[in-house]
């Protein structure tokens, strides 16, 4: 194999700044890690509550939830994020799509984040509504029973039962935001992917180093979240939690 290996590289300074290849990496890590924490608020709060939705009486918001994971299920991901970066702005009036395109702070961090947050909701969505159906149709009519709205059983009663019994499922949904942020790079997003791919050019062809160390910080990220809902599952399982219909 005809390759010079430099694992050294990462201790030398960058061309065209004062940084380290090292710090480089660091700095895509928390990038990395920006987005996929504000991408995985967004996807929980609009999942439970798309989630729910489909889980109601009324038939009209059953239509509103599954014509929400439907779209965000069946898209691309990075179809999405090119539509809400580059298409979105289009149908804006004239002056807010003017600040969109050329002043809005962190425009290709909220963008990413965005998209990755919505896409991912609708599989979130998907878990909350399986939880909610997986229990006893006797807790939501307990809840009723003891004066209970609809909407508060589902806050005290059921969600909060719900969620325990789907956190080992949305672990898995948690670190695949991890992983998928990595399209993020595709609009511009200083985040690990990007990074590596900028670290292969000023370095001539470190390819290999690069891709190892890229690699490893998703794998640690991914294996941070896996251990933070382990622990979470832990301290919220229901013990002799028999579920029935």
């Amino acid at each position: 194999m005809n390759y010079h290996w430099n694992w050294g590289i990462f201790l030398q300074q960058v061309s065209s700044s004062d940084e380290t290849f090292l710090q480089w990496m660091l700095i895509g890590l928390g990038w990395t890690v920006a987005v996929s924490l504000t991408a995985w608020v967004i996807a929980l709060v609009m999942g439970s509550i798309m989630g729910t939705l489909r889980t109601v009486p009324d038939r009209r918001l059953v239509l509103i939830g599954t014509a929400w994971v439907e779209t965000f299920r069946n898209v691309p991901i990075l179809v999405q994020l090119f539509v809400w970066f580059f298409v979105l702005p289009e149908f804006l009036p004239q002056d807010l799509a003017m600040w969109v395109k050329q002043d809005m702070p962190f425009k290709e961090f909220l963008t990413a984040s965005i998209a990755l947050g919505l896409f991912t909701s609708a599989r979130v969505a998907e878990q909350v509504r399986a939880g909610i159906q997986s229990l006893s149709r006797g807790q939501r009519n307990a809840g009723l029973a003891l004066g209970f709205t609809l909407p508060q059983t589902f806050r005290y009663v059921i969600l909060p039962m719900a969620f325990r019994i789907i956190i080992p499922p949305l672990t898995s949904e948690f670190m695949n935001t991890f992983k998928n942020s990595s399209v993020a790079f595709a609009i511009g997003v200083w985040d690990l992917t990007f990074v590596s791919r900028q670290m292969v050019e000023e370095t001539g062809g470190q390819v290999i180093e690069t891709l190892a160390a890229a690699t490893l910080l998703y794998f640690i990220c991914a294996m941070a979240a896996n251990r933070l809902m382990r622990f979470i599952e832990s301290r919220t399982r229901v013990p002799g939690l028999i579920i029935a219909h």
